[in-house]
């Protein structure tokens, strides 16, 4: 072993020794040699190795072992355990206890009689409860929730005989940790400090008598190092305990209030020098105490004493943080029982008597001070238990006039703006979330209470908002430790930062969403006048401008006054994202109620954007480039983009006003289209230039303004882009949303209009000029290129298509669900584009990626414009495709996975999909080529390959044939199947409905999830909606392979993630005839069954229940499967000649 495990070692004579020690380990009787190893060395790898000897002896071939040997050996393990346990590593100890414990999961009670209680005597004799503790947490993880290599009734059997021990077990670990605190309680002489009388107030107020107030106020026990270690031992038990026994009376007050006692000890503070890691049951010496050694001395004192103290501390926060996991492990209990609703409730008030002493201030320190003095691992549990809290428990307990909720949020709110790291802060902001969602949803089911209800949390409500709007502006936060690093990054900011920035400006606009939903008036008091605020200082900065010739120069130079600058843009900047957040509640039912409030600020929005454009911030020079521009790039940005926000609203200000005065609202838009025309230009930079894009857009397909074409700014545009030899294009994204914006304008009907006022002719004559400009170079291909291989100056006609064929997509799929005149007058302008593009279609069926562009954009004709382009065109361009995607082509296209080519016969695939869903018989003459195509050239090739982008889209089109299509197949109606028992079936077309179901069930023998998840899905809808199972052919010929084949996948553990789908699935198809499937498909499968015996087929047979309701089908399909799997297991671990009974 020795040698094995040395550096010199060659990898062949590693090989050498393995295959020794395996032959060795086969032999009958190997355990007795290694017996007497563990009695007999102190070698650890060599008692490692005699240990897993052991473990695979009782896991694998423990049935096979004469009953003497496993007497002796049921006697001698635990004598070895108690002999050694002191003076081998942790490691060995616990392998042995592992060993013990997969005894007793296979003996006890009937052979191994003593093992549990053995266990629990270990823990009441004092020197051996470390041992008992160790055993007692292994038993709890490998008997409650066992492996499968047991039978389904010992499972049941092995809960159930643990469940019975529960009440002793749970008395006998109350009585340790009351005994250890009560005992160190006693001598610990530093009385806690007094309570403020706000303080006393609070504790009244959340234990309603003195009881427990009394209880948690008691001095901290001082532990001894032994003491410590068991407590921990205690503590780990009780959480893994607590994972799977119910919540019921068993855990009394008594065992909660002395967890409690101990998750006090986390309120500790502790010195900031980084701990060595925490102790447990298998830490790093035999006896489990904390290595000293990895804890640096501090710099006050001597470096034993100090090192003494911090290891000390390091213990007391270890065993915190142990209390609340199993505080957490009750919380996360949704299931509460009535009579344990009250130990939750008392729950709740000892764990806010912790969260009172976490967030308590006092001379000494602040309250951020102590909780950054805590350990991190006990603020994370306890953050847990009140996300816990409030997202399961907070219902039940809210009404309750023993708990204090307004206190609670008070402490939560100290709890949440104190936190030390971002990460808690998020944390605790989620939390609020959780409230909040509940708070909105509590009073939308109680709508004539919803003034005292809110009344209720106002106070907290706005105290929050304006906290978190506090915490998102820098000049609050530039002293904050929390953000002092969020200062530096903005100013030398990286990519990720900016992403960190971002989520963390995101996560807290959603709360104060959330409280303007509750309170809309009080949230926009208090961030209107924050907004004006800063709005001010930008729109002062104009008087700063020095010109210079022919540039400008933004005169604020002094290094502090460029800080103060730049953290005011960059708090405008959040707030100009929370006002566009806040769009949302100026719209609908309440428009007319905040009309006034929305108007403020779309008019500040309006002048904001008007200067930012007049006065072109974006391209003065500054005296910390690196930083301002950047910020005055982004101001002007986001107030475009928070324009854009309340698009909404000015469309629904233009319904209401269409028959009034509408000065007001023709002032709003014009002014928004004179901010953002000017920028459309390839000199402004991106970010602002794509903003205001947007902005155009909402305007053009939100609003939609009669008047909008007669603009100038809108003019100007459209002159922009249907100019020839432009000196300076637009990047491709901007060019395509103007593109789109321009064609929305045009194309989309006007709101407020009767059909004769929308000057289609006008608006189509227009269109058709813009597409015609768009698509100049384009158009004139057509005649140009021949169908000739390697044709020379080929790249500049790819670089045309590449450029217009993206455009026209995005067009056409803007107006996919827009009314038939609109997409009428779409096609008119594409129709010679469209002919273009499927002339030159067979020139570039080699090359993939142009190949891909042309598809995409028939992709998207097809879905949008297919009624137009009518039946005759559509004939033409299917028939194209068909006749161009020979098998060749296709195995050509698919040859590299992820390619161009892959995406080429990806989306081939779906526009076939989109026409075999059409209604009517107009496409129905190509559904047999299609079907052809699908099953004699398509699936023969991804057979042979993962390709699984392929196969799902390939498998959809097979689905879609089959269900848009299903009397091409079955000529009797669904009804008439039904009625007349399904035995009336005309089929047609046989043979392809055969080689698609086939094709089906090929994919379940798959290992690619992803299709088997899709496919199991696809069978299952054409068997509610078509009554596939039902089929006489399908119940004569494939029901009983199916069902097999999906038995076949949960034995082997192909697909356990779909464990319930497959089942459900199972569970279908047998309803269809439970005689059948009980009488004559389970005989049959269980015979074919290989590995397991004719008792034991009559067992499985015996224990499968001929129930017909889902959840005890279910029941027994799981039984089934996992007997058979033990079944298996035992027999081939028997020896050879085995004589079975």
């Amino acid at each position: 072993m020795t040698e094995f495990f040395h550096s010199c070692t060659t990898n062949e004579r590693k090989k050498e020794i393995e295959e020794l020690l395996n032959n060795f380990a086969q032999q009958t009787g190997a355990w007795r040699h290694c017996l007497f190893f563990l009695s007999n060395t102190r070698n650890e790898y060599v008692m490692m190795y005699s240990l897993t000897v052991f473990e695979n002896l009782v896991n694998k071939l423990w049935i096979g072992v004469a009953s003497q040997d496993k007497m002796e050996i049921r006697s001698c393990l635990p004598k070895l355990l108690l002999a050694q346990h002191k003076s081998v590593p942790y490691f060995i100890r616990n392998k042995l206890c592992k060993v013990i414990v997969d005894i007793g999961r296979q003996d006890w009670p009937m052979f191994y009689h003593d093992f549990f209680t053995t266990t629990l005597q270990l823990i009441q004799s004092p020197a051996l409860a470390p041992l008992g503790l160790v055993m007692l947490k292994t038993t709890s993880e490998e008997l409650a929730c066992p492996r499968e290599d047991l039978s389904v009734a010992r499972k049941d059997e092995l809960r159930k005989l643990l469940l019975e021990q529960v009440p002793a077990v749970l008395g006998l670990l109350t009585g340790i940790l009351e005994t250890y605190w009560d005992k160190h309680s006693v001598i610990a002489s530093t009385p806690p400090p007094s309570p403020t009388s706000r303080e006393m107030e609070l504790l009244g107020s959340l234990f309603q008598g003195s009881q427990y107030s009394k209880l948690l106020c008691q001095p901290m026990a001082a532990l001894d190092n032994d003491s410590h270690h068991l407590c921990c031992l205690v503590l780990e038990c009780l959480a893994h305990l607590f994972s799977w026994i119910p919540l019921s009376t068993s855990i009394t007050p008594t065992l909660l209030a002395s967890i409690f006692h101990f998750a006090r000890f986390g309120c500790d503070l502790r010195s900031k020098a980084k701990t060595g890691p925490f102790i447990s049951s298998n830490s790093s010496t035999s006896n489990g105490q904390l290595n000293a050694g990895s804890i640096p001395p501090t710099s006050n004192g001597g470096p034993r004493t100090a090192q003494q103290s911090e290891s000390s501390k390091v213990d007391r926060a270890r065993l915190g943080v142990l209390a609340m996991t199993c505080i957490n492990e009750l919380v996360s209990k949704n299931c509460v029982p009535v009579d344990f609703e009250e130990y939750l409730l008392r729950m709740f008030q000892q764990t806010f008597f912790l969260l009172q002493r976490l967030t308590r201030e006092n001379n000494a320190h602040t309250v951020k001070g102590r909780l950054q003095e805590l350990d991190e691992s006990y603020l994370e549990k306890f953050t847990d238990f009140l996300r816990l809290f409030v997202s399961v428990h907070l219902r039940r307990i809210e009404s309750s006039p023993q708990f204090p909720i307004v206190e609670f949020l008070a402490l939560l709110f100290k709890y949440t703006f104190n936190q030390p790291t971002h990460e808690g802060y998020f944390a605790c902001l989620d939390i609020w979330s959780v409230f909040l969602d509940f708070l909105t949803t509590k009073i939308k089911s109680r709508l004539p209470d919803r003034d005292s209800v809110l009344n209720r949390y106002k106070d907290a409500l706005v105290l929050l908002l304006r906290e978190v709007l506090n915490r998102i502006q820098f000049r609050y936060n530039q002293t904050h430790v929390i953000f002092t690093l969020t200062v530096i990054f903005c100013i030398f900011c990286t990519p990720y930062q900016q992403t960190e920035w971002q989520r963390y400006l995101r996560q807290s606009l959603e709360v104060v969403a959330k409280v303007m939903e509750l309170l809309p008036s009080h949230a926009f008091s208090t961030l209107f006048p924050v907004l004006q605020e800063n709005l001010d200082v930008y729109l002062g900065l104009q008087q700063f401008i020095v010109t210079n010739g022919t540039t400008r120069r933004l005169n604020i130079t002094a290094e502090n006054d460029c800080r103060r600058l730049h953290c005011s843009l960059r708090d405008l900047s959040s707030l100009l994202q929370a006002v566009g957040r806040l769009a949302e509640y100026f719209i609908g039912e309440v428009f007319a109620a905040r009309f006034n409030d929305a108007l403020a600020v779309v008019e500040r929005l309006v002048k904001v954007t008007c200067y930012g454009s007049q006065t072109s911030l974006y391209d003065l020079e500054t005296a910390v480039p690196s930083v301002l521009k950047p910020d005055l790039i982004d101001v002007h940005a986001q107030a475009l983009a928070a324009l854009q926000a309340y698009s909404h609203w000015l469309a629904q200000f233009y319904s209401e006003v269409h028959n009034q005065n509408s000065t007001q609202f023709i002032t709003l838009i014009t002014s928004a289209i004179e901010a953002s025309s000017p920028l459309i230009t390839a000199k402004v930079p991106e970010k602002l230039l794509l903003s205001s894009c947007h902005l155009i857009i909402s305007i053009t397909s939100t609003v939609r303004p009669v008047f909008l074409v007669t603009l100038p700014g809108i003019q100007s545009i459209f002159n922009l882009i249907t100019t020839e030899n432009q000196t300076r294009r637009l990047p491709a994204e901007a060019h395509m949303l103007v593109c789109r914006a321009l064609s929305n304008m045009l194309l989309l009907p006007w709101p407020n209009l009767p059909e004769s006022d929308q000057q289609w002719q006008t608006r189509s004559s227009n269109h058709a000029s813009l597409l015609a400009a768009l698509t100049r170079d384009y158009r004139v291909l057509r005649g140009t290129v021949n169908i000739t291989p390697r044709q020379p100056g080929l790249d500049g006609v790819k670089a045309v298509i590449q450029q217009t064929l993206p455009v026209l997509r995005d067009v056409v799929d803007s107006i996919a669900g827009e009314s038939t005149k609109s997409r009428q007058i779409c096609y008119q302008s594409l129709q010679e584009s469209v002919q273009v593009s499927l002339s030159l279609f067979p020139v570039f069926i080699q090359q993939p990626d142009v190949t891909d562009e042309m598809l995409a954009f028939f992709l998207t004709l097809f879905q949008a414009l297919r009624v137009q382009m009518g039946v005759t065109f559509t004939g033409q361009i299917i028939h194209t495709f068909l006749s161009m995607f020979t098998r060749e082509q296709l195995a050509a296209s698919i040859l590299h996975e992820g390619s161009a080519g892959c995406r080429v016969v990806q989306k081939f695939l779906k526009i076939l999909q989109v026409v075999v869903q059409e209604p009517g018989q107009a496409f129905k003459p190509f559904l047999p080529s299609i079907l052809s195509l699908c099953m004699e050239q398509v699936y023969p090739l991804v057979t042979e390959r993962s390709s699984t982008d392929i196969k799902a889209e390939m498998f959809e089109l097979l689905y879609q044939i089959l269900h848009q299509n299903w009397r091409y197949f079955f000529k009797t109606s669904v009804l008439t199947s039904v009625q007349r028992g399904g035995v009336e079936d005309t089929m047609e077309n046989e043979a392809q409905f055969t080689a698609a179901m086939q094709a089906f069930g090929q994919s379940f023998l798959q290992p690619d999830i992803h299709i088997f998840k899709q496919n199991l899905s696809y069978l299952e809808s054409l068997n509610s909606k078509h009554k596939l199972y039902h089929r006489k052919l399908f119940q004569t010929s494939m029901l009983f392979h199916f069902i097999n084949v999906l038995l076949q996948v949960l034995l082997h553990k192909g697909h356990d993630l779909l464990q319930e789908e497959i089942t459900l699935a199972i569970y279908n198809m047998a309803s269809v005839d439970f005689d059948a499937f009980y009488s004559a498909f389970m005989p049959e499968f269980l015979s074919g069954c290989q590995g397991v015996d004719t008792s034991q087929r009559a067992v499985l047979a015996r224990n499968f229940k001929l129930e017909q309701d889902l959840p005890s089908f279910t029941q027994s399909v799981q039984r089934l499967v996992n007997d058979l799997r033990y079944y298996r297991l035992c027999n081939s671990s028997l020896p050879t000649g085995t004589i079975k009974l």
